[in-house]
């Protein structure tokens, strides 16, 4: 029995840029596909009774007024499959590394219908982010949706990579969406990508600056269409977006072309609409439908630090809570240079392990405090009391605890060490950032040499039994005590001199 398809045909009346106007179809909705010819596709943005806004994206041959375009019931579907790991792509699932086309084993509507309510199960499990900062007080859930906020050349993208870095063998794919970037900073992260072995289990979709404002508009919609199709196979999904504020550009610029009446900023009056659709898109799927999750952090872009701005307010009020990078931490040499007093993560403590709840609870206020004493310090210009210079001790050790240098995560397991060494105050005797600096890049393998089986049980068990609380004592003693000891010499021999 032959199929029977529904076709109408209309006619190009103008185009305005990468905005094609379209007459004469009767029957159309927002993200159909239309098709002028020799393989030129577009989606329609907007209609009224008298035309239709067609966005083209993907342009084969030049679009004139009078041309035919022919429209079908479909939706503008992104090809799919697991041959996209470890490949580039542009947002039309089209090949940009140079190594073939790629095949797809299915189809993906860009802008799908994000998962009910009642299909959604609460989050319960970590995404490891290996960044210390994140993990110990901002924790992140498989299935949450999380903003990295920051000015210019803060390290938005460094905390993202760092988190994408950090999924290797844990079984989690990555979808790493540029959009708008430079060409220089989109080499730099594929390269480290190569370097650290991270095309695995990524896929890499680029929408540069040098593309169409349709193109930069599609990809984030092509990204959550990737992940929804590996989350519905049951895997689970980590999608970072870099970065929605040149996507709300690039949506700015096709309104205009589209003459929608500009509001705040000269945005459209949906741009709200445009990310809450995409962000409701994250979810972390209930046991009845055996799927798995998929996690959202998107960077946006800060103009002098400032949050109340229109695209970061929406942003903020949609998502389960955000990192905010800070210019004068980073120039201070605080890296990453994380705001705690901004930065929230609302899902709280429920997705940690109990391991890291228990050495970690304390962290956030001990933090705050200490840069506030510091700041006090400062301003203070007769002498210290004692008991402020050991909080100032305790608190630069703490500082250096937290520092991390880039493209480097720490294990979930190491960092509930370091923590639990701190929490039992065996780091007293550290008198500079140096010597805890030393203890933490030497505390995996030490351990790990002297009782293999302790580290990995711990993260089996994700919690601290009294048998693992015995064992890291031990040899986090032994650490501290060699550290102490070297450093004391290394003094003595300088005095000496």
């Amino acid at each position: 029995m032959s199929e029977y398809r529904y076709k109408e045909f209309g006619q190009v009346k103008g185009v305005s840029g990468c905005i094609a106007s379209v007459i004469n179809l009767q029957n159309c909705f927002l993200g159909q596909l239309i098709k002028f010819g020799y393989g030129t596709e577009g989606i329609i943005m907007g209609c009224d009774l008298q035309e239709a806004k067609v966005l083209i994206v993907k342009e084969n041959e030049p679009i004139i007024p009078g041309s035919r375009v022919t429209a079908t019931l479909e939706p503008f579907n992104m090809p799919v499959g697991n041959n996209l790991v470890g490949r580039i792509i542009n947002p039309m699932g089209e090949a940009m590394d140079g190594q073939g086309a790629i095949k797809p084993e299915d189809y993906v509507p860009y802008f799908n219908a994000c998962p009910p309510i009642m299909e959604r199960h609460g989050l319960t499990r970590t995404l490891e982010t290996g960044v210390k900062l994140v993990d110990t007080m901002l924790p992140i859930g498989k299935g949450q949706r999380m903003l990295i906020l920051g000015d210019k050349m803060v390290g938005k993208t460094t905390v993202l990579t760092d988190i994408i870095l950090n999924q290797k063998g844990k079984n989690v794919i990555c979808v790493y969406c540029a959009i708008g970037k430079t060409r220089s900073s989109m080499i730099r992260v594929v390269d480290l990508f190569k370097d650290k072995d991270a095309f695995e289990y990524t896929v890499f979709m680029q929408a540069p600056a040098s593309s169409s404002p349709g193109q930069q508009y599609l990809a984030p919609y092509a990204a959550c269409s990737v992940a929804e199709y590996f989350m519905y196979q049951g895997k689970d999904v980590f999608v970072g977006f870099d970065d929605f504020t040149k996507h709300a550009w690039a949506y700015r610029e096709l309104s205009l072309l589209m003459q929608v009446p500009p509001g705040r900023d000269s945005y459209p009056g949906d741009i709200f609409y445009l990310h809450s659709r995409m962000i409701e898109r994250a979810a972390q799927c209930d046991e009845k439908r055996k799927c798995g999750s998929i996690t959202f952090i998107a960077v946006v872009e800060l103009l002098e630090g400032d949050l109340t701005a229109y695209v970061p307010t929406n942003l903020v009020s949609m998502t389960d809570g955000q990192i905010v990078l800070s210019m004068p931490l980073f120039n201070e040499g605080f890296r990453p240079a994380v705001d705690i007093g901004l930065s929230v993560s609302r899902v709280g403590t429920r997705v940690q392990w109990k391991a890291m709840k228990k050495v970690s609870s304390k962290l956030r206020l001990e933090f705050i405090q200490f840069k506030e004493l510091l700041r006090v310090s400062k301003l203070q210009t007769s002498g210290q009391s004692e008991e402020t210079r050991e909080k100032l001790a305790a608190g630069k050790v703490l500082q250096a605890l937290l520092t991390q240098p880039p493209n480097s995560p720490i294990s979930q397991e190491i960092q509930v060490a370091a923590f639990f060494a701190k929490d039992k105050k065996l780091l007293s005797k550290f008198e500079n950032q140096e010597m805890a600096t030393e203890f933490l890049n030497r505390l995996g393998e030490f351990i790990t040499k002297n009782d293999p089986e302790v580290l990995p049980l711990l993260r089996k068990e994700m919690d601290l039994s009294q048998d693992i609380q015995d064992r890291l004592l031990q040899w986090i003693t032994l650490l501290v005590d060699e550290i102490a000891a070297k450093f004391a010499a290394k003094v003595e021999a300088e005095e000496a001199v």
